[in-house]
């Protein structure tokens, strides 16, 4: 009698990359971090549409974050529980510490604000498309500052959503320079070796033994204050890049000289294969997960660096906005201490570094399980 039973074994083939998405499905930090990755991402896209107010807008300077609640208490028509959240904003009341003599402030429920999905805004441009929506917002329009505001009353979170844009867009376009030169450095080395190879690791021994901080602080003071911004981002990226290549070409460089050496590449020799073919279809391919680990380690890397740079104010001028710029206004004690919603740019840094660290951590278990 013939088995019936159905099996489970599946008899196609899978490519490379079937195996390392499969293995990386099962990891839930990586598939928590990708994620996130792609989450901050679309906030960088759209970040117009994300952000409930005009980041340049001023208000009450260091008001503090409304009070968001899906219960209106006291006994108006608004009072009870509701399906869509409120918001009340942060008032001074009519009695007074009696320590500082400061007005007591507290949440106003006698005004609360429904918050509602693609709530109507400050008017942007979109693929020059003039638009008002935004994700979410106060339902009559009025201002709604989630994580309160800076020392010029523009709101914080909007202002994050926005900065995202010059913070990501700084460490994606500085690792792909570091990934482009740093692998065609390191594979031309070890696939070339001998006295060459020996010549070129001096060389990157040198750029290694650079003090980075210093090295950007320094040339930093080259740069006049009244330059534009655009000439402080091109200037950091630039430094990134120059001293960020070396270690990862050295990486690279001793993975090709490993590879230069087993059957498959000397048998290509054999038969008479050009070096450029074998290092683009036998080197290459084999370096790249290495590389898109480093890739993704890498990136917060970056984002830290230019969230201390912006904070010393060698980064990103006024009117563009980054993390790190952002952070400023957190440079006293005291000002931390009496509004502490200051320092809440902290959080889409640790965000970003979380979710790129988890998925580089599920991208390299899948991509080399043993």
């Amino acid at each position: 009698m013939a088995d019936s039973r159905r099996s489970t074994v599946s008899t196609r083939s899978q490519s490379y990359s079937a195996l390392v998405w499969r293995r990386l499905r099962r990891s839930v930090p990586g598939m928590l971090g990708l994620g996130l990755v792609m989450l901050l991402l679309l906030m960088a896209i759209f970040a117009d549409f994300v952000s409930p107010l005009d980041p340049k807008a001023r208000n009450v300077g260091f008001a503090p974050p409304d009070k968001v609640s899906w219960h209106v208490p006291g006994e108006g028509p608004e009072a009870g529980w509701h399906l869509l959240p409120r918001a009340f904003p942060i008032v001074e009341g009519d009695e007074f510490d009696p320590v500082t003599f400061q007005p007591i402030v507290g949440p106003d429920y006698e005004n609360p604000r429904r918050i509602v999905l693609f709530a109507p805004g400050w008017e942007y441009s979109w693929l020059g498309i003039r638009m008002n929506r935004h994700l979410f917002g106060a339902a009559d329009g009025s201002p709604l500052h989630l994580l309160g505001t800076d020392s010029f009353g523009r709101d914080i979170l909007s202002r994050g959503v926005v900065g995202s844009r010059i913070s990501l867009a700084l460490a994606l376009s500085s690792i792909a320079l570091i990934t482009v030169i740093g692998t065609l450095a390191g594979i031309t080395s070890g696939y070339i070796g001998g006295r060459f190879d020996a010549w070129f690791q001096r060389f990157v021994e040198i750029v290694l033994a650079f003090p980075q901080l210093p090295l950007y602080l320094t040339l930093a003071t080259l740069i006049p204050v009244t330059a534009p911004s655009g000439l402080f981002l091109t200037f950091v990226v630039v430094v990134i890049v120059a001293l960020g290549w070396a270690q990862l070409s050295r990486e690279v460089r001793s993975k090709t000289l490993a590879l230069r050496q087993v059957d498959y590449v000397r048998a290509a020799l054999a038969v008479g294969s050009s070096d450029g073919r074998i290092i683009t279809r036998h080197i290459l391919p084999n370096v790249m997960s290495h590389i898109i680990v480093s890739v993704t380690l890498g990136i917060p890397t970056i984002v830290l660096l230019e969230s201390f740079l912006g904070f010393l104010g060698f980064a990103v001028k006024p009117p563009l906005i980054s993390w790190g710029l952002m952070l400023q206004d957190a440079g006293t004690f005291s000002v931390i201490g009496s509004y502490p919603w200051i320092l809440s740019p902290v959080g889409f840094v640790l965000l970003t570094v979380f979710a790129f660290n988890a998925l580089g951590d599920g991208l390299r278990d899948a991509i080399d399980p043993y």
